[in-house]
């Protein structure tokens, strides 16, 4: 039998919805080292090969507009059940593809699921829990996140140093099973029937456009976007960056993740460690000065050095990382707090913007920088001063109250039948 929503502690949900939010790490990261094996196996050219990432990608910011709300109507268990069912499906496809055709649509396949676990995990947390409880919930869900960017890469180098690049999907097969029969048994219903709101078009298209005219929520989501894009520009650029600029070769990569998550990690850890002794804004601030600081040793290492070299070239990633981790999580509370009685449809909203910043960041912004460490910095700076920008220009952060049944009855008079 499930949990309860009520008779749940937080250190009993945290590694669940972590361990749903790492399938998309798991589905791009771990497939990497199995590259050139699949293009020779299935007769693809390096564009049908860059595809597999792109396809997933799409999947992921197309049902990303759906998730949410899906679980608002229907109730998050069911949602993040089926999205986990349909992810081992899909990865079964991937395993057993024989053409590229079939492992494209496959991957398309495979991101429409994945989004189930991350966006509907951000509602299940923020129905089940309250202001700062709620901010260190999603920060020890941020810590445990963060270290799967680097481990999928390896788990998919020794996968694939024993067995062929299908092994890599039939691990996703495996580990889609696992959470499966975890969700199962662990997963609760936080999200009551009589919360619920009907799935109905015009109604849908009512709530996204209350939601995107919300201009506090759009600047808030505009600022973590771009903190973490002033990260991910680097990240995107990390084959141009470890191997022609710090000239570490193949094997250099851990010399950039492995700093960098720490540095995230160290600040997931304190952000949910001040949840308690101080305000979310002044939380979110002194994120924002970190990340200042990070961005200053950047800028100032690369202004004296044309050959940028380990480990001072990375220990800046380290600061601003966690500088972002500090200032995410309180910003994502409040964030989901304008829409209290449509928190999937504003997490869904959230992610499927975020996901389209990291295209622009990785697929515009990266190749026009990349030609020199410097270009790079300065990018990064862009960003995050256009994030600083965003967070100037909304109101304080706050957590909000729970609904009450007025908000409810006024909610409904506003959606359209």
């Amino acid at each position: 039998m499930p949990h309860s929503a009520t008779d749940l502690k937080p250190r009993a949900i945290v590694p669940l919805l972590a361990a749903l939010a790492m399938f998309g790490p798991f589905t791009i990261d771990s497939f990497f080292p199995a590259f050139a094996e699949v293009a020779t196996s299935l007769h693809a050219n390096p564009w049908q090969m860059q595809q597999t990432i792109s396809a997933y990608l799409l999947g992921y910011a197309l049902m990303s507009f759906l998730h949410g709300p899906l679980s608002d109507a229907h109730g998050r268990r069911i949602v993040i059940l089926c999205g986990v069912g349909s992810y081992i499906a899909a990865s079964i496809v991937c395993t057993l593809a024989p053409n590229i055709e079939t492992l494209l649509l496959a991957r398309l396949w495979q991101g429409c699921s994945t989004g189930a676990g991350m966006i509907v995990g951000r509602a299940i947390i923020r129905d089940r829990f309250r202001g700062s409880e709620a901010q260190r919930v999603m920060s020890w869900v941020a810590m445990l996140f963060g270290i799967a960017p680097a481990l999928a890469p390896i788990v998919g180098a020794i996968i694939h140093g024993f067995a062929s690049w299908r092994a890599i999907f039939a691990f996703m097969v495996v580990y889609g099973a696992l959470m499966l029969w975890a969700c199962v048994r662990l997963l609760p219903e936080t999200h009551a029937p009589a919360a619920r709101v009907p799935l109905r078009p015009l109604s849908l298209l009512a709530t996204y456009r209350r939601i995107a005219l919300d201009r506090p929520f759009m600047l808030w989501i505009g600022a973590t976007g771009l903190f973490f894009g002033g990260q991910f520009i680097y990240i995107s650029s990390a084959p141009v960056f470890i191997e022609q600029f710090l000239k570490l070769g193949a094997f250099g990569y851990a010399w950039y993740f492995v700093p960098t998550i720490a540095g995230m990690t160290f600040g997931s850890a304190l952000s949910a460690r001040l949840a308690a002794q101080t305000s979310p804004a002044r939380c979110a601030y002194i994120g924002l000065l970190v990340m200042v600081a990070g961005q200053a040793i950047n800028l100032a290492y690369n202004a004296v050095t044309d050959d940028p070299a380990v480990p001072w070239a990375v220990l800046p990633f380290a600061i601003y990382g966690c500088g972002v981790s500090l200032a995410t999580p309180p910003i994502n509370v409040a964030t989901l707090d304008r829409h209290p009685l449509h928190r999937g449809a504003a997490a869904s909203v959230q992610s499927a913007m975020w996901s389209l910043m990291m295209v622009f960041v990785s697929g515009v912004a990266a190749p026009l920088a990349h030609d020199s460490p410097m270009h790079l910095a300065l990018a990064s700076l862009a960003f995050w001063t256009a994030g600083a920008l965003c967070l100037w220009l909304g109101p304080q952060i706050v957590f909000a109250h729970p609904p009450t049944r007025e908000d409810a009855a006024e909610s409904e008079l506003e959606e359209p039948v």
